[in-house]
């Protein structure tokens, strides 16, 4: 086919009639190449489109010609393939070129054929009569239709593997109807020529290009209507079909389903009462077993049973330090080994994490539980061996006795959970529970709830004990103290509500609180005298402030606030603060020291500082525990340790702060070993702020102790009351 459309195009060529070239063709050229392939539509609900593209063909045929349509057909149709390859059609140029030598073929035999029907050029046809004319067109619409659908069909044919029959059967007799209408269309058009004038026809063409667009977007309406109807009506279809075969495998399957239901429902139960790491029971079997055991003591009073709470001791360091597979296999080991400790009729249950908890029946007292604790003890304490590596961990034990008082199971399981606690905190393996245990958690429980109400309720306070200068004996600073007003039990000792301020997280807000409180109150003792610009504030920071990012910038923000010189302000941090996770500490006390505030180390003694470290910490002072100043009278073995301190303070260059002097004699050696700064009862116990204004006001004060500490020391012994200091 392709040679021979290069044969016909050749002979186009050659034989082109140059002398018809006028703006007529030339339009009639653009229309047909650039604009006939976008006029098309398709008919509803049928695959043909009719395409003003055949008739613009048959109109420069009768016009200009058959050279003019061959060239126009073959131009047609190269630009249509090239516009569908660009719109994402695959199209090979083998095909293009197929396409081209066909519509070229195909016009040059309806040319052909034309001439031999009826003997005269095609361009002269129009002069014939009217019923000539009209066969003429149906002759022109014959031809090229058979040529073209002949030539499409043996190729889809040859691709395909169906018979020539079946294909232009179903691709190509439906086309038909488009060499019709536009053989019809160039007939019309070539008549309305000759008998109307251009103005007229340019109108009609205009009218016709109306029609035309309004048709096309009705067609286009009825398209996606069609569209949307027919995937609503797939769609259900499909749903329909879908909900018969569900219907249908329901049915066939319903009693399968009915023994897999059964067999579920054991395996759910069992679920819910199971432990899924270790297949003990869990925290809801144990409840319901335990409230059996209750309502059976209280039928038999004579029966008594015990419940022990168990909790694994440095199981999250294993777990962080090796992983949670070996955390998990510990449990494994655990509880294998509990299991066969117990008797047929006890139970063990694990409900989370390390925490395990045994039900013992048929126990005379006390003596046996206790000794079923310390059996526990044994076995837990005996190395594990898990992936090659021996691990060692130990266990905390709460013992709690069920009688017919308890009236719920989770109330035994509380008191054993309390009692658990109490052993950790006293470091013993178990402990059986007494009722004060129960009255001290409910103490600790509320007086969280009232601490909270205090931070809300302005409650706290500030209380100021002086440091001062063991050289000249004069005033440098104060350490801020806090101290709870409570509303009904007064002031409560900070060593009440500490403790459960840093359980809780509360002392992260009320460590900034006091800091931004004695700031404040540091500003103002500074712009009433002048003498008081070299006062110092020691606050202590809490070892939960390290585990926050934002720490510098909180206390950044209260120096900027208060307008305080950070030279001023010195923060105290504990051993353990700062030993927990050296490295960490160490970047942040970097960055509080580049704030310019100075910082120490508290209770310095009391800890496990690393020697390693502390030379790496970039801090300014270390103060004595008052443990070793306090003691320091009794024995040569603590004052050796203060001279040791002092020494090593000397040594890093940093000062010492004694806290705790309570005597003279204690003053004199703290002076005679070097030691720059000193607190204590000697001096000032922790007083309110507006009782500093009778110390600023005297802040020579404590001068005058040497002389008659001396004759007090010579005469009266080493010890001297806050009493007589105060006169």
């Amino acid at each position: 086919m392709i040679p021979m459309g290069v044969f016909v195009l050749v002979w186009t060529g050659y034989n082109f009639p140059l002398d018809k070239i006028n703006t007529g063709m030339i339009a009639l050229s653009v229309v047909t190449v650039f604009f006939s392939s976008f006029l098309r539509i398709q008919l509803p609900r049928t695959k043909i489109h009719l395409t003003i593209s055949d008739a613009l063909v048959f109109l420069s045929m009768l016009i200009y010609g058959s050279e003019t349509a061959i060239v126009l057909a073959a131009l047609e149709s190269l630009f249509t393939s090239l516009n569908f390859r660009n719109k994402g059609i695959t199209i090979k140029p083998k095909t293009i070129c197929l396409n081209i030598a066909i519509a070229a073929v195909t016009t040059f035999a309806t040319a052909i054929a034309l001439k031999l029907l009826f003997a005269v050029p095609v361009e002269t046809v129009e002069s014939l009569g009217n019923s000539q004319f009209a066969l003429t067109l149906t002759a022109m619409a014959l031809c090229q239709f058979l040529v073209n659908s002949i030539c499409v069909s043996i190729f889809i044919s040859i691709k395909s593997e169906k018979s020539l029959w079946e294909v232009w059967n179903e691709y190509c007799l439906n086309a038909l109807v488009i060499y019709a209408a536009g053989a019809g269309f160039a007939g019309v058009s070539v008549k309305a020529l000759h008998q109307i004038d251009m103005v007229l026809f340019a109108v009609v063409i205009g009218f016709a290009s109306l029609l035309f667009m309004t048709y096309r977007r009705y067609v286009d309406d009825v398209k996606q209507t069609a569209a949307k109807a027919e995937q609503a009506e797939r769609e259900r279809a499909e749903q329909a079909e879908k909900h018969v075969e569900e219907l249908q495998h329901h049915i066939a399957e319903q009693e399968k389903t009915s023994e897999a239901l059964r067999e579920s429902r054991e395996r759910f139960r069992h679920a819910a009462y199971h432990d899924t790491l270790t297949d003990l029971p869990n925290r809801n079997k144990f409840i319901e077993t335990l409230q059996f055991q209750i309502e059976k003591a209280k039928h038999n009073p004579q029966y008594r049973f015990a419940v022990l709470f168990l909790d694994l001791n440095r199981f999250k360091t294993i777990n962080e330090s090796l992983g949670h597979s070996v955390g998990d296999q510990l449990i494994l080991h655990v509880a294998h080994r509990l299991m066969n400790l117990v008797g047929k009729k006890d139970l063990v249950a694990r409900f989370s994490g390390d925490e395990f908890a045994i039900i013992l029946t048929k126990i005379s007292g006390a003596e046996d539980a206790a000794q079923f604790a310390e059996l526990i003890k044994q076995k837990i304490s005996s190395p594990f061996t898990i992936e090659g590596r021996q691990i060692f961990t130990s266990v905390s034990i709460g013992i709690a006795f069920g009688n017919a008082l308890y009236k719920q199971a989770e109330d035994v399981l509380r008191d054993a959970d309390i009692a658990m606690y109490h052993a950790k905190e006293s470091k013993h393996t178990y402990e059986i529970f007494n009722p004060t245990m129960h009255a001290r958690a409910v103490t600790l429980l509320q007086l969280e709830t009232d601490l909270r109400h205090a931070i809300e309720r302005n409650e706290l306070i500030v209380y100021y004990q002086p440091i001062i200068d063991l050289k000249n004996m004069q005033l440098r600073g104060f350490e801020a103290l806090m101290r709870w007003s409570h509303p009904q039990r007064g002031i409560v000792p900070p060593n009440e509500f500490i403790p459960v301020s840093e359980e809780t997280g509360l002392i992260i807000p009320m460590t900034l609180w006091i800091l931004r409180e004695s700031c404040e109150q540091l500003v103002k003792w500074q712009q009433r005298n002048p003498l008081n610009g070299l006062l110092m504030i020691s606050v202590n920071l809490s070892g939960k402030h390290f585990a926050r990012p934002d720490l510098v910038q909180q206390v950044k923000q209260i120096l900027d606030e208060t307008k305080i010189n950070p030279k001023c302000v010195k923060l105290e941090l504990t051993e353990s603060a700062v030993m927990d996770n050296a490295e960490t500490a160490i970047e942040m006390l970097k960055q509080l020291r580049a704030l310019g505030v100075q910082l120490s180390i508290d209770d310095f003694g009391t800890g496990y500082s690393s020697l390693s470290y502390l030379h790496r910490f970039p801090i300014d002072m270390l103060k004595v525990d008052r443990s070793f100043v306090s003691t320091m009278e009794e024995g040569t073995e603590n004052g050796e340790i203060v001279r040791t301190i002092i020494s090593l303070a000397k040594t890093l260059k940093l000062n010492v702060v004694a806290e705790g002097i309570e005597s003279i004699h204690q003053l004199h050696q703290l002076r005679v070993l070097g030691c720059e700064y000193g607190q204590g009862f000697l001096f000032s116990r922790p007083i309110p702020s507006h009782e500093i204004d009778k110390i600023l006001d005297d802040r020579n004060r404590w001068q005058r102790i040497l002389p008659e500490s001396n004759l007090n020391f010579m005469n009266q012994g080493d010890e001297i009351s806050l009493l007589h200091l105060s006169q």
